[in-house]
């Protein structure tokens, strides 16, 4: 399956742009294949570079500025060169997708309204003319559908999911946006916790999972949240028993939400499980910014439990 997008003819020179993915659909850390055709008008058309980039609807830092169109990913893949006056020159590419790219497909379904695409840019004259955008679907890393599938087979409701501006404190990021996946708990959890945000980040080697645990209380005015990491490896992800495995990061991550609540009265801990757990997989130091909560006394970073 091809999916292509074509730019008008631009009006200075009369080129166009057409840009072709041979495969849209793919995962983090793969290399996306493709083609970009240029076709010039009546005249010589120099060219200053053709670069690809990754363009997704992100919410800002800002809660009150609007969601905008952020490409959060480029890389070149022509450089300077002329397509003749009625000619046409073609560029193939693969295009290296970084390992935090964005999830936008889990078990062939869109999750909710996440959309990616490629968008061509092509340097012309000092001017730049950015092609019309070729949708690319991601799916998960086989550590990321785990851990989905795992959420709800424990009773998690996806509740929405989407693209924020900025990096994560004390977490290794390299792109200037990160992925946030909303739930409703389910109710073996409920009570300590209303609401669960998961965050993946990964790298070659791991995923590192970041639990954002919320609990509010809007009659009574009362908000708290924390947030626990943990890291699994991308080797071993086959072999895991991954509904104890997440089950046991959420006990852990509830009750340490829990414990750390000023108003502890509405935060008990999670005694029993529905499920047979093991204590968390590696659990990662917090960085700064990280290890305390909102709403309440801090706990202090380490390693065990709580993260």
């Amino acid at each position: 399956m091809r999916f292509t997008g074509v730019s008008p003819g631009s009006g200075a020179t009369g080129l166009t742009v057409h840009t072709c993915v041979t495969n849209p659909s793919t995962r983090p850390g793969l290399r996306l294949p493709g083609r970009v055709t240029l076709t010039a008008g009546s005249t010589d058309v120099p060219v200053g570079h053709i670069r690809l980039g990754l363009i997704g609807t992100v919410e800002p830092e800002d809660p009150d500025q609007p969601r905008r169109l952020v490409q959060f990913h480029q890389a070149a893949v022509a450089g300077g060169f002329v397509v003749p006056a009625g000619r046409r020159r073609s560029v193939a590419f693969a295009l290296p997708l970084p390992w935090e790219t964005p999830v936008t497909i889990f078990g062939g379904v869109p999750l909710l309204s996440l959309r990616t695409g490629l968008r061509t840019e092509v340097a012309l004259d000092g001017l730049l003319d950015q092609g019309a955008m070729v949708p690319v679907f991601v799916h998960p890393l086989p550590a990321q559908q785990h851990v989905l599938a795992a959420l709800g087979t424990l009773g998690f409701t996806l509740r929405q999911a989407g693209l924020q501006a900025g990096r994560l404190p004390g977490v290794a990021q390299t792109l200037p946006v990160h992925q946030r996946i909303n739930y409703w708990v389910g109710p073996l959890y409920a009570g300590p916790v209303t609401e669960l945000e998961l965050i993946f980040v990964a790298d070659p080697a791991a995923l590192e999972v970041i639990l954002w645990m919320d609990r509010r209380l809007s009659l009574a005015g009362v908000t708290h949240q924390s947030i626990s990491r943990f890291k699994v490896w991308h080797v071993d992800s086959g072999q895991r028993d991954w509904v104890n495995l997440v089950d046991g990061w959420l006990r852990a991550a509830i009750n340490r939400h829990a414990g750390a609540a000023a108003h502890a009265d509405w935060s008990a801990q999670i005694t029993g499980s529905a499920h047979v757990s093991r204590p968390p997989d590696r659990p990662v130091a917090p960085g700064e910014g990280l290890g305390g909560t909102a709403g309440g006394a801090g706990i202090g970073g380490g390693s065990g439990d709580g993260t």
